[in-house]
């Protein structure tokens, strides 16, 4: 496995010795269907796409129970392979997904409102840090994160 694969995984709060392709399939699907969805809704400039995707990432980060993406990896492709599901997901995954929903919301409500330069400023750097994750293993939401927490866990205590 490629140490790309392995810094993702650990990014996305598992630290567990035992990373596996499996494991790296299982939280790529997540990304993968955004990017496609931030690139239709780039070409189609809809704000509904963009509304639909923030309500299904904002969904996942406030109910990691129930998401929708999580469940289309488990229902249609884990139960079927005999595969591990995919369990609720960690803080620095649930973070990225709230940012992601909350540009996905910004865009929306930008081209609902006319404001299509705002719009275009946030569907390119929505764009980027898709590619960013989908074809360089790299979250920066995640990395944000895991950045923040670690700088507050080694922060002395004030006297």
């Amino acid at each position: 496995m490629r140490e790309s694969r392995i810094q993702f995984i650990r990014q996305q709060g598992f630290y567990t010795e035992s990373v596996d392709d499996e494991l790296y399939s299982a939280l790529m699907l997540q990304p993968r269907i955004v990017a496609a969805t931030v690139a239709l809704g780039i070409a189609l400039q809809s704000p509904v796409l963009f509304l639909a995707l923030s309500a299904a990432l904002l969904w996942s980060a406030l109910v990691p129970t129930r998401n929708p993406f999580d469940a289309i990896y488990n229902r249609a492709l884990a139960r079927p392979r005999g595969l591990r599901p995919l369990g609720t997901a960690r803080p620095p995954r649930r973070f990225a997904m709230s940012m992601a929903g909350t540009v996905a919301l910004t865009i929306g409500v930008a081209l609902l409102a006319g404001a299509t330069i705002t719009a275009w400023v946030f569907e390119g750097l929505f764009a980027v840090a898709a590619i960013q994750v989908v074809f360089a293993d790299v979250c920066g939401a995640a990395n944000l994160f895991n950045l923040v927490q670690r700088s507050v866990m080694t922060r002395p205590a004030r006297s």
